[in-house]
């Protein structure tokens, strides 16, 4: 498949993802599928063809929660943090040392110094508030 390049294919397929219904989400990728943009990269209107029935449950959450889960940047900056923690210490003489040292830094991630205890960022803040209603039961909001 070749990328997509320019500001009209992203706001085509942002459409589709930020509508409130399934049925104004079908009429986007439609209207995409119609389009010179759908005419000139039918492989990306095939991936979101095959991949319709995971994405509507997508659709039933609020827009902050949206905002919050159709981003990979949370995994990505664990994931970073995870690579500096053993990048600084080099190697390791075992991999039983090697994983004390990733739990570690896991359980700095999850319990922050002081000072950032009540640092959230701003859209973070509306999404807990959702999730808390959505997942009353399975969110411990301590």
């Amino acid at each position: 498949m070749s990328k997509i390049r320019g500001q009209a294919p992203v706001a085509s397929l942002k459409a589709i993802y930020i509508t409130s219904t399934e049925q104004a989400a079908e009429r986007a990728l439609q209207e995409l599928a119609a389009s010179e943009l759908g005419q000139r990269y039918p492989a990306v209107l095939r991936t979101w063809q095959a991949a319709w029935s995971e994405f509507t449950p997508y659709l039933a959450f609020p827009p902050a929660i949206r905002k919050v889960v159709y981003s990979t940047n949370l995994i990505e900056s664990i994931n970073a943090r995870l690579r500096k923690t053993t990048r600084n210490r080099g190697h390791f003489p075992s991999e039983q040392a090697a994983l004390k040292v990733l739990y570690l830094a896991v359980r700095a991630l999850i319990n922050p110094k002081a000072r950032d205890v009540n640092h959230v960022a701003a859209h973070w803040k509306k999404a807990l508030n959702q999730f808390s209603l959505f997942f009353e039961y399975r969110l411990n909001t301590r």
